[in-house]
């Protein structure tokens, strides 16, 4: 069984500590044996694996995604995992094994830790800093509600992505413009379902001139795994973020087929970033944070009619 690691992993993991490359690989040959040993998780088609930490050298406790196929696996995905997480994890696999019966990751409990811990940052920062923006953002969604979302769209709404609905349900705005860098805004609800058939709409026009077109012509405009999350404004929705459920990761779409941007970061790796970047704003490097009366707007797309009133933040 062929194991590949697409290039964006292996940068991933050389992040994570001198031994992870190493512990890769190794769980790599494990998987060209047992193809199996991974365990679903809640991105569709998604197996995950857990990489013990104590066993290797300078690699902490890892989350390996990856899918299955005839002929190939494909790890899609590597995380670090929290100690405490991982501690529980490997007192949760051996009772799983004593029982004969299957351990679980407890992924989801550390994807909804994750997501609710940056979150809170962002929230806590804009209600003490830029009110309005704090008070654009609308309450979380109920479980009924996210249900009915899957529904609409035909696809589970992976873990991360729902304790983030959970907790909000979109940004209103302050003048047309969200809080998130790029003065981007996070989609309602509503709009997400409405974007996602326009674009699924459109995919199927284009499948059938694919049809006629050669492989290296066809145009792919959406794909059924990607869930719209962020829009380029409040309205605005020629550009912005996907979720891609089946890796895990975000991508970009846009209206005038630019490039897809360097956008491979997991949601919770987003939202830390911009948490970071709020509170270490002189550190910020994907865009600069500042206010605009109570406002938080973002300087890569500052309106000139702002620009007299605007105050980075400095710290």
């Amino acid at each position: 069984m062929n194991v590949e690691i697409p290039p964006h992993v292996r940068d991933t993991v050389l992040q994570l500590g001198a031994g992870a490359p190493y512990a890769l690989r190794v769980l790599a040959g494990q998987l060209a044996d047992d193809p199996d040993m991974g365990r679903p998780s809640t991105l569709p088609g998604i197996l995950t694996v857990m990489i013990d930490g104590d066993l290797f050298e300078d690699c902490p406790a890892l989350a390996v995604g990856y899918i299955r196929e005839p002929d190939r696996i494909e790890i899609r995905y590597v995380n670090r995992v929290p100690v405490n997480e991982a501690a529980a994890n490997a007192e949760s696999q051996g009772q799983g094994e004593s029982n004969g019966e299957p351990a679980g990751p407890g992924l989801d409990t550390v994807a909804e830790r994750q997501i609710a811990d940056a979150w809170q940052r962002i929230t806590h920062w804009l209600q003490h800093h830029a009110p309005d923006s704090h008070a654009a953002l609308r309450d979380g969604a109920s479980s009924a509600t996210l249900t009915g979302l899957e529904q609409d769209l035909g696809i589970s709404i992976p873990t991360d992505l729902r304790a983030w609905w959970s907790l909000t349900g979109g940004d209103d705005g302050v003048d047309g413009a969200g809080c998130l860098p790029g003065n981007q805004a996070l989609m309602p609800l509503d709009g997400v379902a409405d974007f996602y058939r326009q674009q699924m709409d459109t995919q199927a026009h284009q499948d059938a001139l694919n049809s006629r077109r050669t492989a290296d012509n066809r145009i792919t405009v959406w794909n059924a795994a990607w869930i719209p999350v962020v829009s380029y404004g409040v309205t605005d929705r020629t550009s912005g973020l996907y979720l891609d459920a089946a890796t895990g990761y975000l991508g970009r779409w846009s209206r005038y087929n630019e490039g897809p941007g360097d956008e491979l970061d997991t949601l919770a790796a987003y939202l830390e970033n911009v948490a970071d970047m709020l509170e270490a704003p002189a550190l910020a490097t994907r865009d600069k944070p500042g206010l605009v009366g109570g406002a938080l707007v973002w300087g890569s797309r500052l309106d000139p009619a702002q620009e007299d009133r605007w105050q980075p933040l400095a710290g």
